[in-house]
């Protein structure tokens, strides 16, 4: 007999108990923010508390919260709905089956163990050569989960494995707890620097273009080059320093890779096809602002071509269960923020906090707003969701503040992958990697300490000179 499904009822005690306390709390509401307004922000915060408990799977959630706004008469259905129709998040949904083909193809996979095979001679060479398959594939990996769990976790593990260091019987400092750790920073670096490799970038740039910014793919690219370059080669030098693996040289990893590619075989048609696939669409995000392509237009693009070459089937399209989940929660999340802005709330926030900072220079601003976001996210356990809750009302405020609105809203869109240099649980890879047991809990949170801080440095102090050098702001 078929049974029902469960459901953690308790889970769902925090976020209706604070949506009720604050729905019924309006009468101390501001004069300047509507009822409907006011409205919107209770259901806003008990969603996002929903999906930080997660009584339901998030999409579940946002489903929930969706009708709750409609049904109390918030928002009309018909400006409810409009969230579906955004275009930052079908960008993200295409990336998503993008990122599919990767997978399915095996051409991750072989872009991986080619990067072993010329760079892994030594245990510091050979994190450089993992990152930099992560750095190839983040463009159209908008997962940075999959990117991290689904394809350079089983790698990585496979490799430790072959020197002997698996966390099974002791040995994860011998290369596996170096080379996971490495990955996991990383991960982060390259999740930042393209508006197409981590699910909450898109979001970013939609909620930035509900306030007046409008951030274009290669506008992010291209800001994020510097900052992203100096992490990429500087992160995994500082952990070789203070979290130095017992092995350094590393011949073998060169055997085992051409190993690994021998059983592969030759490149197959279909990764020739997504090899292909990939690069025009590289190509088209690149230069979509000269010749007037959106982002959005090259994912669908690139999705029809792999369709038609065969890559993959419609039947891989309605089983990528990740993109259609993004679809229906990232929807409901934009919908509600840009009704927060609409209906008064957030102008207000941000009138609010900005009046407390008069008399402060906007840089002091700026770098406060980016402190109290990055250590806000050891309070959440999703960084789509962080994202989802602060950034349209931290970027209000910094534009009250006086920040220059690209580089407020880059700035924001950056950390919004950074913040996850704090936890163990802050971010999707983060579980997956940690959980795999190569590196302890005091070690995860005294490093990620210590990134944290250089993230702060490079990014906002390099960053923002860079930006200043190229003309963002």
């Amino acid at each position: 007999m078929m049974s029902l499904e469960k459901v953690d009822y308790k889970k769902f005690i925090a976020p209706v108990l604070v949506g009720l306390i604050l729905w019924f709390a309006s009468p101390i509401k501001p004069d300047s923010v509507s009822m409907a307004g006011w409205h919107m922000f209770a259901i806003f915060v008990a969603t996002i508390i929903g999906c930080i408990t997660q009584p339901l799977p998030i999409g579940g959630v946002a489903i929930i919260g969706f009708t709750i706004t409609v049904l109390s008469g918030v928002v009309p259905i018909d400006t409810a709905i409009t969230g579906f129709g955004n275009g930052s998040i079908w960008l993200i949904v295409m990336a998503f089956f993008i990122s599919r083909g990767f997978i399915k193809t095996g051409l991750g996979r072989r872009i991986a163990f080619q990067f072993v095979k010329m760079f892994g001679r030594k245990t510091l060479g050979l994190a450089y050569s993992l990152i930099g398959v992560d750095l190839v594939l983040a463009p159209a990996t908008p997962s940075n989960t999959a990117r991290a769990g689904g394809i350079m976790y089983p790698i990585i593990n496979s490799l430790a494995e072959s020197f002997g260091s698996s966390p099974k019987d002791g040995t994860q400092r011998k290369i596996g707890s170096f080379l996971l750790y490495s990955e996991f920073q990383g991960n982060i670096i390259t999740s930042a620097m393209f508006m197409t490799a981590m699910a909450g970038n898109p979001l970013a740039q939609s909620l930035a273009k509900s306030l007046g910014v409008h951030i274009s793919w290669m506008g992010w690219f291209l800001s994020a080059l510097v900052p992203g370059l100096i992490s990429l080669i500087l992160v995994p030098f500082i952990i070789y320093k203070i979290y130095p693996p017992e092995i350094k040289e590393t011949p073998n990893a060169r055997e085992w890779a051409e190993g690994q590619l021998s059983d592969m075989g030759p490149m197959s048609k279909p990764e020739k096809a997504m090899t292909a696939v990939f690069i025009v669409a590289l190509v088209l995000w690149v230069a979509g602002s000269v010749i007037h392509i959106d982002a959005t237009v090259t994912a669908f693009i690139a999705l029809s071509l792999l369709l038609v070459f065969g890559v993959l089937s419609w039947s891989d399209v309605t089983h990528e269960t990740g993109a259609w989940n993004t679809l229906t929660w990232f929807s409901v999340l934009v919908m509600m923020a840009t009704q927060l802005n609409t209906l008064g709330f957030i102008p207000w926030l941000s009138k609010t906090i900005s009046d407390d900072m008069k008399g402060f220079n906007w840089i002091i601003a700026l770098v406060i707003i980016i402190l109290a976001y990055f250590y806000s996210h050891y309070l959440f356990a999703s960084a789509t969701a962080h994202v989802s809750a602060m950034y349209s009302a931290l970027l209000a405020v910094a534009l009250s503040a006086g920040v220059p609105p690209m580089l407020a809203a880059l700035m924001l869109g950056f950390f919004g992958n950074l913040f996850a240099s704090t936890t163990h649980y802050g971010s999707g890879p983060s579980p997956i990697l940690f959980g795999s047991g190569y590196v302890t809990q005091n070690k995860w949170w005294s490093m990620n300490a210590l990134m944290g801080i250089f993230y702060l440095v490079v990014w906002v102090g390099v960053g923002s000179l860079w930006m200043k050098l190229i003309g963002m702001w």
